[in-house]
């Protein structure tokens, strides 16, 4: 018991953290009617409107924006492999090519993902620090950090429970990156729905056809 609570402090740290950093946002939304804080610049002004530097088409916001979309696909393929965890034995010769696969990249995808994001982090930091999205961004980043910091000393700290919080803290990110990065989070999240779906497919035709299981090796 003593295991589990030592095991677990961490994550409830993170958790507190992303919980304080998410309500300065809603705090912040409703102060300043949501979005981003800038100066007024009353119409028909000299200068008028001027977007920030790198905001437009093809600019180098663009591309750091893609950047994060691309991080929350990442993050969402390495999850996949929680899907094929318990199926290296399958019956699908499909399934258990595509575990090995997740397998191999899972740690790969999963630092990928929070490099990207970091990076993804620190320009809009720099760039929209008015931005209030960049608490929901940073809140989202620290779950990231605790889920990667677990992933790290799994191999190490050999118990369920090392395991069971790199799993929760997965799922607790989901909603965070939903408020952070909206539709992209929620394609992702879809597109990993639907592997399972396609995995339980896989598993019950090969059932059917009664292919042999082989021997775990």
């Amino acid at each position: 018991m003593k295991t589990k609570k030592t095991v677990w402090i961490p994550a409830i740290i993170a958790a507190a953290v992303a919980a304080v950093l998410l309500a300065y946002y809603y705090y912040m939304s409703l102060s300043h009617g949501g979005g981003e804080v800038r100066p007024h610049v009353p119409s028909g002004g000299a200068e008028g409107f001027r977007p920030h530097r790198g905001e437009g088409p093809g600019g180098s916001g663009e591309i750091f924006k893609t950047l994060g979309t691309i991080a929350v696909f990442l993050g969402a393929a390495s999850f996949t492999w929680f899907w094929f965890k318990k199926r290296r034995n399958s019956r699908s010769m499909l399934v258990r090519k595509a575990g090995k696969l997740f397998y191999a990249v899972h740690k790969l995808l999963g630092w990928t993902t929070l490099i990207a994001i970091a990076v993804h982090g620190i320009y809009f930091l720099i760039t929209k620090s008015g931005d209030n999205k960049i608490y929901t961004g940073l809140a989202g980043f620290v779950i990231l950090l605790a889920i990667s910091g677990y992933g790290l000393f799994i191999p190490r700290i050999r118990n369920k429970w090392m395991r069971t919080v790199h799993r929760s803290l997965g799922l607790l990110w989901v909603p965070v990156l939903i408020l952070h990065a909206g539709g992209s989070a929620i394609a992702a999240i879809v597109a990993n729905l639907a592997v399972c779906v396609l995995v339980q497919f896989l598993e019950k035709r090969a059932e059917r056809s009664e292919e042999p299981i082989p021997e775990n090796r």
